[in-house]
Parts: C-alpha cells; sequence; structure tokens
C-alpha cells in the first residue's frame, strides 16, 4: 500500500539536484498551506504528480505538473519552473476534535470519499436545453457539478447522456429515460424497459441500445411517444404457455449463428451504428438509429449500403468477417467510426476518416474506409527501443484514443553494457481526429490530426511500489469520451482504509481517490469549471460539492475533484461494493455512484 512515509523516503533517497528539482516543481501546490500536524500526511501525499515527476524525469519521459491554480488550472508537459516559497500557516486548533473530524479538516480528498460514501447519487452538468442535467430547472447552461436530486441514494449500473435525453440503468437493471427528448411533459427520469436485467447502455441518435446480464441486446426509441405507437412483442410469461405484448416497443438484436454457449459480451454504439462484440471474440455490427442507415464505412462491411442490404430486418447484425481469426477483446465507437483492439494488443479502425479519426492521414477522395485496417502504432515507437502493445481503444465524436504499454527491449547490435532498464513498461496515452477544441488534449488546436499524437501530460507517469521496491507505470483507468470532450480517470494508487486498523488508525491517516482530468470542447460548459474556454491539454476540476466541502472543513483554498475507488460500503444498512465513474457525453457530463 503506498503511503506518505514512503512519499517522504522517495524525497530523501533522492540525489540532492533531484529534491531540488521536485520542490521547484511545485508551482501546483504553492497556494496551498500545509499545517504542522498535517504536512508530514496530507502535504507529501499531494506531492505523489511530483514524485512521478523525478522519477519519469530519470526514465527521459515527460515532466507531469500540477496547474497553477489546483482546481482549476492545466496540466503541461515542460520545464520545471524557477523554484517557490513553501509558506507554513500557523497550527490548526484540533484540541476537542475526534479522529474522524481531524481528517476532514485536514483532507479535501478524505472528505470527498467520505461524503461519496454517505450520499451516493449523480452529478450532471453542461447543455440543460433538454432538461437533463438538471430537470427542476429552467437553465439553459449548468456550469459546475450539481446533483440531480432524484438520485439521491441510488446506486447505478450505467448512465449515458445526449444533451436532449438521459438514460440510467438501475442497481436491479431497470432503465430510467428523462429529458425533453423522451417527453416535454416529464420532469424526473421515469422508468421505462423493466424486467430485463441491463447491465449497461448505450445511444445513437434517437435509440437507446441495452445490454442484459444474460447477453440479449434491446433497443428501443427514446421517445415515449414512439415507445407507445410503436409494434409491440409477445413475451413470455413464467406461467407455461401463457404470453401477452409488450407495454412498449422494443426490438431485440440478435447475432446469428452463434456457438454454443457464446453471447453479446460487450456493446458500443455511434450515432447510426453498434458494435456487438461476444464471448468468443466475434465482432458484429448493426444499424442503431430509426432514422439513417450506417453509410461512412463504421459497419466495417465493404459494399454494405441501405440498397445493397441483404434481406431481413433493417437492424440485423452483420458479421465483421475480415477480423475472422482475430480475438477481439475491447471495442470503440464514435459518432460515425469504430475501433476493435484483439488479445494480441493490435488495434483496428474503420469508417470515417475525415478527421484523420482512424489514425491515418484523411484522403479527400475515399474519406470513408469501410473495412478494418491495422492502426499503425508500430510506426510511432520507430527507432526507439520500445516495443508497444495497445492495452486500450476508446473512441466519441470525431476522436479516437489508445493507450499503450511501451516496453524497453534490446536493438540489433546495441552495446550490452547500454543495455538499462530491459523489460520496463512505459505507459502512453495517444490521440487523433478532430481537435480544433482541444479534444486531443495535446495543446494544439487542429481540424485534423491523421497520426496519433501522444498526450504528454497522461503519458510516461510513474510511481513508487514498496511492495516491490520500484518504480512502476501509472495507466488510466477509465477514458470516457463525448462528442467534443473527454475525461481520463488514472489508475494511481489510492487509500480508502483509514482508521481501519490499529497500524493505520491515526489522526492523521485519511483516504484519497484517483486523479480524474478533463479537456476538450466547453462551449457548453460541459468541463465543469465554471468557466466557457475550452481546453487543449488536460486540467482538474474542482470538488464536486465544493460549497459544502468549505463550509464543512472552513478551508480557504482550492482543491482538487477526485474519484473514489470501488470499494464495500454500507448503504441503507446493505454492504454494497461501489465506486464513482465519469460519463462524457454529448455537451453533457456526469459522474455517479456505481455498482
Amino acid at each position: 500500500m503506498q503511503s506518505t512515509r514512503s512519499a517522504s523516503r522517495v524525497l530523501k533517497e533522492l540525489p540532492r539536484a533531484a529534491r531540488k528539482t521536485t520542490l521547484s516543481g511545485s508551482s501546483a501546490y504553492q497556494r496551498r498551506k500545509h499545517s504542522s500536524q498535517s504536512s508530514q500526511y496530507d502535504g507529501l501525499r499531494n506531492y505523489r504528480i511530483l514524485i512521478y515527476s523525478v522519477l519519469g524525469l530519470g526514465a527521459g519521459t515527460a515532466i507531469f505538473h500540477g496547474s497553477r491554480r489546483l482546481g482549476f488550472g492545466e496540466l503541461h508537459a515542460e520545464a520545471p519552473p524557477a523554484p517557490v516559497e513553501i509558506t507554513i500557516e500557523k497550527p490548526r486548533k484540533t484540541k476537542g476534535l475526534s479522529k474522524e473530524q481531524n481528517r476532514d479538516m485536514i483532507s479535501s480528498q478524505h472528505l470527498q470519499v467520505k461524503r461519496s460514501w454517505e450520499n451516493p447519487g449523480l452529478y450532471a452538468w453542461g447543455s440543460n436545453s433538454g432538461g437533463v442535467v438538471a430537470p427542476d430547472s429552467n437553465e439553459v447552461y449548468i456550469k459546475q457539478p450539481r446533483r440531480i436530486p432524484y438520485f439521491d441514494g441510488l446506486l447505478l449500473r450505467d448512465v449515458k447522456l445526449d444533451r436532449h435525453f438521459g438514460a440510467a440503468v438501475t442497481e436491479n437493471g431497470d432503465l430510467l429515460q428523462w429529458g425533453v427528448g423522451y417527453s416535454k411533459n416529464v420532469r424526473e427520469p421515469v422508468a421505462t424497459l423493466k424486467g430485463k436485467g441491463l447491465r449497461s447502455i448505450e445511444i445513437s441518435r434517437d435509440r437507446i441500445i441495452g445490454l442484459a446480464s444474460d447477453g440479449k441486446v434491446y433497443s428501443l426509441p427514446v421517445s415515449q411517444e414512439d415507445q407507445a405507437r410503436g409494434a409491440k412483442m409477445t413475451e413470455s410469461s413464467w406461467i407455461p404457455f401463457w404470453s401477452s405484448k409488450s407495454k412498449l416497443s422494443y426490438r431485440l438484436i440478435e447475432p446469428q449463428n452463434m456457438a454454443w454457449g457464446e453471447k453479446v459480451s460487450s456493446i458500443r454504439s455511434g450515432l447510426e451504428h453498434l458494435l456487438l462484440l461476444t464471448s468468443n471474440g466475434r465482432l458484429f455490427s448493426a444499424a442503431a438509429s430509426s432514422e439513417e442507415f450506417p453509410s461512412r464505412g463504421e459497419m466495417g462491411v465493404p459494399g454494405l449500403s441501405w440498397t445493397t442490404r441483404p434481406p431481413g430486418p433493417y437492424d440485423m447484425p452483420h458479421e465483421i468477417t475480415t477480423l475472422r481469426g482475430f480475438q477481439i477483446a475491447a471495442i470503440a465507437a464514435g459518432d460515425y467510426h469504430s475501433l476493435a483492439l484483439d488479445k494480441e494488443g493490435r488495434a483496428f479502425s474503420f469508417g470515417d476518416n475525415t478527421s484523420g479519426q482512424l489514425g491515418f492521414d484523411p484522403n479527400a477522395e475515399a474519406p470513408y474506409v469501410d473495412a478494418p485496417s491495422l492502426m499503425p502504432i508500430s510506426r510511432l515507437y520507430a527507432g526507439t527501443n520500445l516495443s508497444p502493445t495497445v492495452t486500450s481503444v476508446s473512441a466519441g465524436g470525431a476522436n479516437s484514443f489508445l493507450t499503450v504499454d511501451a516496453t524497453r527491449v534490446a536493438q540489433p547490435g546495441e552495446d550490452p553494457n547500454q543495455r538499462v532498464g530491459l523489460g520496463r513498461v512505459t505507459a502512453d496515452t495517444w490521440a487523433c481526429g478532430q481537435g480544433i477544441l482541444g479534444t486531443l488534449g495535446t495543446g494544439r488546436w487542429t481540424h485534423h490530426q491523421g497520426t496519433p499524437v501522444k498526450i504528454k501530460a497522461l503519458s510516461g507517469l510513474f510511481e513508487w511500489d514498496e511492495t516491490n521496491n520500484t518504480a512502476i507505470p501509472i495507466r488510466l483507468k477509465r477514458l470516457s469520451v463525448g462528442s467534443t470532450h473527454a475525461s481520463a480517470t488514472m489508475d494511481n494508487v489510492t487509500h480508502v482504509h483509514a482508521g481501519t486498523s490499529s497500524v493505520t488508525d491515526s489522526r492523521n491517516d485519511t483516504n484519497w481517490g484517483a486523479d480524474v482530468v478533463w479537456w476538450g470542447g466547453n462551449e457548453y460548459y460541459q468541463l465543469g469549471m465554471g468557466r466557457r474556454n475550452n481546453l487543449s491539454v488536460p486540467a482538474y476540476i474542482a470538488p464536486l460539492d465544493s460549497v459544502a466541502e468549505k463550509d464543512r472543513a472552513k478551508r480557504k483554498e482550492e482543491h482538487r475533484f477526485q474519484i473514489t475507488p470501488r470499494h464495500r460500503v454500507n448503504i441503507g444498512g446493505r454492504n454494497v461494493s461501489m465506486e464513482q465513474r465519469v460519463e462524457c457525453g454529448r455537451m453533457v457530463s456526469a459522474v455517479y455512484s456505481g455498482v
């Protein structure tokens, strides 16, 4: 377990020059004051990012700096700024405070974790033109995170948001819908598709697609009116030989020729198309919208169009046969393009490439690619002593993101005496596609980016593994991509066991979560900073409930939002495993308590 003591020891063991570099790179924290009681614990723990920088610097990686203001700044890959003077404030009065009260006072992160357990729910912000992020308000924009009262105390399996409609899956697998896209007369979420055991959902332009625990895929229109007047399916009953019509209109998306025991394990949707990944690693695609049939190659079936489609339902799944033989492990979908990742770490892309979102330069004469193409990731590391393996793919809008584990290998003819760090892994994040709103996260404002560009602020990061006494790479735990903005949750060391044992039960032992950053288009305040400017590099935002935090802890300084990792907590008398998750949608964002 990472501890603040290990952070202190790392600082002490570093050479004097490195220690100076670490402290001089602390502009992110120069406004933060540390009390005499909390500086050893809370203060050093918040220097973890700076420790990552020094370790990364020794390995030739980018320096990861904090923001100039902890709550609203940006992350830069640049040289450390000039040394700054660290101010130590007068000791806070702690007489009469319990251990828990003291933890709340000295640590913003501890208080955030505690509140997320005590008050599960959903925060949303961004465009409210459809009554999605604040159903009880007529405000056009919600500039900072705000709780939706309906979800107070609720745990959710999944959430997907469009600025005109919202959808969520409850803990028991029922679908909730709200927003003007569902009904102009309904202000609060309404349970629609019930009793199907949904575990995840995707949204297209006008439909919601749900994946059930048994592998069945349901597709239903967003509109309440269309659900009521559309064709109803015949449903079987638990009573033998008894069936009835469903209460609302929906369709079943059923891949054909499935093997024994094979079922759909994952789905991803764009505006018009749907990807279905099976438990056997096979990939299918289908039409996902009632308005338009996919026509930009995003289905991955060469020559497939409305006029050439085979007999059968318009949304029948088609196997992407060119990927047979590859064990597909993960999928992602943008508005009009698709990504697939196999178990060997190879990434494939197909669909619209007008912004370079497929990972290679766009061709005006052939803007669409209707068959999966291998993304040239190895080319990104040509001439280096690193061997890349793609570990995840993400997409949204006209953008694609890939995380890569780059392993240090020996080069032919390399001097054996120079083979330092063989087997060392560096975790990198790459982006391609449309960057005019900053969605690439690379600091560039470009209309299109065909060759993937490294997001330096999210690449080459390390932290100290106390168990193995070595530096380990910090990867991304989750990357959520909306239509024009994105958010990354880091897989850094977290601590959620403060005061649970005699070893850690000190007044200064506090919980902390995972770092999370945001970037991209902010035209509807979807970044949650309270300001409208777009960001081309990842940045922190303030805590979700910053007003309540300041009132409770009497803090004057600003703190960054951190995600609470998965942990078993008591919710309403039940012992439940839960975590916070980020969802970037179409011009809106949310953070919810997930199971």
